[in-house]
């Protein structure tokens, strides 16, 4: 009789003991992580100006001169060139979870308004970052150009 209420114990144990190989130990999220946060602290911190804005060839980066933009907390995104107060929304999105690599981070930068703000509304391809210069990408869905967006920390 006391085999028999054994079984099931041992059986427990071997679930059990099963079920915690089962991890998530193996993906990259902490790697993937790890680039995801150090992205949003790097654009969090200070202000920035736009140093190239490449619309499909043509050169915009002038529509933003003067301007220095602030990646707040909350998401706020700011843009102001002490006469000219924009807002919008920032976050920093990983197209893909299970990998490491910053190709896969994206800069979502959104303004409605004016115009030339609004332009810059996308989720931009991170190409490079470093504590004073991010390079960023976006491969144009309806014409197929390439816009390209540099901004310096100043």
């Amino acid at each position: 009789m006391k085999t028999f209420k054994l079984i099931p114990v041992l059986l427990c144990i071997f679930m059990l003991n099963v079920a915690s190989m089962c991890s998530k130990d193996d993906d990259n999220s902490s790697s993937s992580n790890t680039h995801l946060n150090n992205v949003m602290n790097t654009v969090s911190s200070g202000t920035w100006k736009i140093t190239l804005y490449n619309d499909s060839g043509t050169i915009k980066t002038s529509n933003y001169s003067g301007y220095n933009f602030t990646f707040g907390s909350g998401n706020a995104l700011s843009a102001s060139n002490g006469t000219n107060f924009n807002t919008g929304i920032w976050s920093v999105a990983d197209s893909n979870s299970n990998d490491d690599s910053i190709d896969d981070l994206d800069l979502v930068i959104n303004f409605n308004s004016p115009a030339n703000f609004a332009e810059l509304t996308d989720d931009w391809d991170i190409v490079t970052y470093s504590a004073s210069k991010i390079e960023l990408r976006d491969v144009s869905g309806g014409n197929g150009g390439t816009d390209l967006l540099t901004f310096q920390k100043n």
